[in-house]
C-alpha cells in the first residue's frame, strides 16, 4: 500500500521560505504526476501545484512565482520550494496525485506551515 510523508514545515516569519518534502513508498514513483495541496483552519483543501512525469508544472494564481515544485523519482520524493511566504500561506500540507476524480492514494498527515511574525 501507498504511503505518503511529508515533512519540512514550521513557523516561519513573513518573507521567509521553506522546502518541503513528500516521500512517496512503493513502485513506478516516475509515472506518476504528483500535486501538493494545502488546507487552511475552515476551508477546503486546494491543489496549489503539480508535477507531471514528464516535468511539466502547474500553479495556483495564488503561489505562482513564489512557489516551485520538484521531483527526485531516484528518491522517489517530490519538494515544494516557498519562498516570500505570506500569512495567508498559513495551512497544513499534502502530496498526493490529483485525478480528475480526486486523488490517487490515501492522505498522508500533511505537514503544517505557520506564516507568522
Amino acid at each position: 500500500q501507498v504511503q505518503l510523508v511529508e515533512s519540512g514545515g514550521g513557523l516561519v516569519q513573513p518573507g521567509g521560505s521553506l522546502r518541503l518534502s513528500c516521500v512517496r513508498s512503493g513502485s513506478f514513483f516516475s509515472i506518476y504526476t504528483m500535486g501538493w495541496y494545502r488546507q487552511a483552519p475552515g476551508k477546503q483543501r486546494e491543489l496549489v501545484a503539480s508535477i507531471t512525469s514528464g516535468g511539466n508544472t502547474n500553479y495556483a494564481d495564488s503561489i505562482k512565482g513564489r512557489f516551485t515544485i520538484s521531483r527526485d523519482n531516484a528518491k522517489n520524493t517530490v519538494y515544494l520550494q516557498m519562498n516570500s511566504l505570506k500569512p495567508e500561506d498559513t495551512a497544513v500540507y499534502f502530496c498526493n496525485c490529483p485525478t480528475p476524480s480526486g486523488v490517487y492514494w490515501k492522505w498522508g498527515q500533511g505537514t503544517q506551515v505557520t506564516v507568522s511574525s
